[in-house]
């Protein structure tokens, strides 16, 4: 079926559009919906119809997510997504895999709508100004104007990470595998050798479950959060690793139930950034990928 053949690469483009699996998910459906009652014949190019019906259907998500988030208690991050098997399409260089962290995704959310469309199509998918105009109904001047927008807006908050080598991914690894066993021992003393003194911590909860309401800055408050809550998990969870968001993550099992994932951004050789997702709403994407690997994603 000709539909199934694009299902990941509009799942990829919904999801860094809304920050959201479940949702990107509901997206695909409606475009399946679409694309069965479309006349077929006249269809040039279905991978361009596609991508245009499942870009506009994030663009009127949009606006009322923004609204959600605005209200949102706590932190607000993306639902995070296992990319070891391919979901988000390949990532195979540095900057693919960043394109797709949690990081640069949560600074999306600063963007208008359109804006946020025109760089996901243009970083992420390598449209032309000329192809993503016809996907937004804009010139290519105005293509171009709002590109120039979003990548300054978005460079300006710090999304530009430096090049990383065979070696960066490597120490990055380490660092995490390190975290990963100090929290599996409630080891603080082992966390604190890991983290950047300017380090800082988000965790979403979403209100559903007990999580700092705000940011955590500085590696003194990151040790005492953490040795605040690390007792009543250790022993109770069991802590490893999987590829989440384009990068080696923290994975926490309580039983076959998915607790809790936690990206990490790494510079000078220490943790300078975590990012944890707590909300059992927002994990049970990531729980199903996990628990069954090799499941289409968009299904």
């Amino acid at each position: 079926m000709e539909f199934e053949a694009h299902r990941p690469r509009m799942f990829g483009l919904a999801y860094r559009m809304l920050g959201s699996a479940d949702e990107a998910e509901d997206v695909v459906q409606d475009a399946y919906l679409r694309w069965d009652g479309a006349d077929r014949s006249a269809v040039e190019r279905p991978s361009a119809w596609l991508a245009k019906v499942v870009t506009n259907l994030c663009l009127n998500r949009l606006t009322s997510a923004r609204a959600r988030r605005e209200q949102y208690p706590g932190p607000w991050l993306p639902e995070p997504v296992v990319t070891g098997g391919g979901a988000l399409g390949p990532l195979e260089s540095a900057e693919q895999r960043d394109a797709v962290s949690t990081a640069l995704l949560v600074l999306l959310e600063r963007l208008t709508p359109t804006e946020r469309a025109v760089y996901v199509l243009r970083e992420a998918f390598a449209y032309s100004h000329r192809e993503i105009a016809g996907v937004l109904d804009v010139s290519e001047a105005n293509s171009r104007q709002l590109y120039r927008r979003a990548a300054g807006r978005v460079t300006e908050h710090g999304a530009r990470f430096p090049a990383r080598g065979e070696r960066d991914e490597q120490r990055h690894r380490e660092l995490v595998e390190s975290f990963v066993a100090a929290a599996r021992e409630g080891d603080v003393a082992g966390l604190e050798k890991v983290l950047a003194a300017d380090v800082t911590l988000w965790s979403d909860g979403g209100g559903v479950v007990s999580a700092a309401r705000r940011p955590i800055l500085g590696r003194d408050k990151v040790l005492r959060f953490l040795a605040g809550v690390m007792p009543r998990y250790t022993g109770a969870m069991r802590f490893t690793t999987a590829e989440v968001n384009g990068t080696t993550a923290l994975v926490a099992w309580v039983g076959g139930t998915l607790a809790a994932t936690a990206t990490f951004e790494v510079r000078d050789g220490a943790v300078t950034a975590v990012h944890s997702v707590v909300n059992p709403n927002k994990l049970v994407f990531a729980e199903r990928q996990l628990s069954h690997p090799g499941e289409p994603v968009g299904s």
